[in-house]
């Protein structure tokens, strides 16, 4: 069987480098917004060419939290209207709801599934103050018109860049491009932890600050509170894993466009809609999501061949039942898009053995 992601064969290299860090953080005793965080967040900052990130407890929670502390800073207020695309997983859309704001949800294009400014157009109103600009899959879109939009009509461009660690759009890495990003690094994330964890990044002090005192109980100076914060810390542990990883992101965005570029230039089958990549060496295949009309049947052709597959995702976020609000409207694109997509397996301890025989069982359906 080959897996869709092998997650235990993606950490074992780092097995023993693991074990070392835990036994030292105990000697330590130090578990909490310790110097891993710290060094973490210095690192990750570094990474994304950003003056600040700060080690959030999940991605959901970065999202969040954004928004909170712009709301806390008189640059947002609640019932404002956040742009966000339909065609994304549900925590982008409850990141808004959380922080007491209105997603306004639009439709997303048929080539890469992500906002565009021609998806953009005529969606503003006198109630909209940002847009949340999903990088879906690994691939940072129309990143230069996007901004441009959002300047001409004074709207905060805020990143979900939880699929795009290392990402490039408009010659910037994701995390970079708008005025803040939230990043998720739940394991199977290009950038994965052994547990949950999140960032936030970005280059406004002020926000920074703010993001800093919300994630621990509102909080500058121990029970000292300036705002009704949460907790939301990323773990000591989970720093110190993230610092050993990422060191070796870019060699594994490298491998993963690797095998994307085998995929895109093997798989050779009329009923099998391969991805659309604006910019190759920009995506990071986060997933490597392919379009199928008869998509039960060619996952259980995949899994009969010991091919396992995914679907990202299966229910459009406005017709989740959480999601009854928002049931009455329509998005043809994503609501299409929903009902055809599959992720077939591409990570990068994935064998050339494997790949070969994922794309020749692919091309025989």
């Amino acid at each position: 069987m080959i897996p869709y992601l092998d997650l235990k064969k993606l950490n074992e290299p780092y097995q023993q480098a693991f074990l070392e860090k835990t036994k030292s953080i105990l000697e330590k005793g130090r578990f909490i917004l310790g110097d891993e965080v710290m060094q973490f967040e210095q690192e990750f900052a570094a990474y994304c060419n950003v003056s600040h990130c700060i080690g959030v407890a999940n991605g959901l929670d970065a999202l969040t939290l954004i928004f909170k502390a712009y709301i806390e800073l008189g640059i947002l207020k609640t019932h404002d209207e956040i742009i966000v695309p339909a065609n994304t997983y549900i925590a982008s859309i409850l990141a808004i709801i959380n922080a007491g704001l209105i997603p306004k949800l639009v439709d997303t294009n048929l080539l890469n599934y992500n906002l565009t400014l021609e998806t953009l157009q005529n969606q503003v109103t006198q109630y909209t103050k940002g847009v949340l600009m999903v990088h879906l899959y690994g691939q940072v879109t129309d990143a230069a018109a996007i901004k441009t939009f959002c300047k001409d009509f004074g709207l905060l461009l805020i990143e979900d860049a939880a699929q795009a660690h290392g990402a490039v759009g408009d010659g910037r890495k994701a995390g970079n491009v708008g005025d803040a990003a939230g990043f998720s690094f739940y394991p199977g994330k290009n950038l994965g932890c052994l547990g949950d964890g999140g960032a936030v990044t970005t280059n406004n002090p002020t926000l920074a600050n703010c993001i800093r005192s919300l994630r621990n109980y509102g909080s500058e100076l121990k029970y000292q509170n300036i705002y009704k914060g949460i907790n939301s810390r990323l773990d000591e542990l989970q720093a110190a894993f993230l610092r050993i990883k990422l060191k070796d992101l870019d060699f594994d965005n490298d491998r993963r466009r690797g095998i994307a570029r085998k995929y895109l230039e093997n798989i050779n089958n009329p009923l099998v809609v391969l991805p659309f990549v604006t910019n190759f060496n920009a995506h990071v295949f986060h997933v490597f999501v392919v379009s199928v009309e008869n998509r039960s049947a060619f996952q259980e052709y995949l899994l009969e061949h010991g091919i396992q597959t995914l679907i990202h995702y299966p229910i459009p976020p406005h017709k989740q039942k959480a999601m009854k609000d928002f049931g009455n409207l329509s998005f043809p694109v994503s609501e299409l898009v929903h009902k055809q997509v599959v992720s077939i397996p591409l990570y990068p301890s994935l064998t050339l053995m494997e790949q070969e025989f994922i794309i020749e069982k692919i091309n025989g359906f």
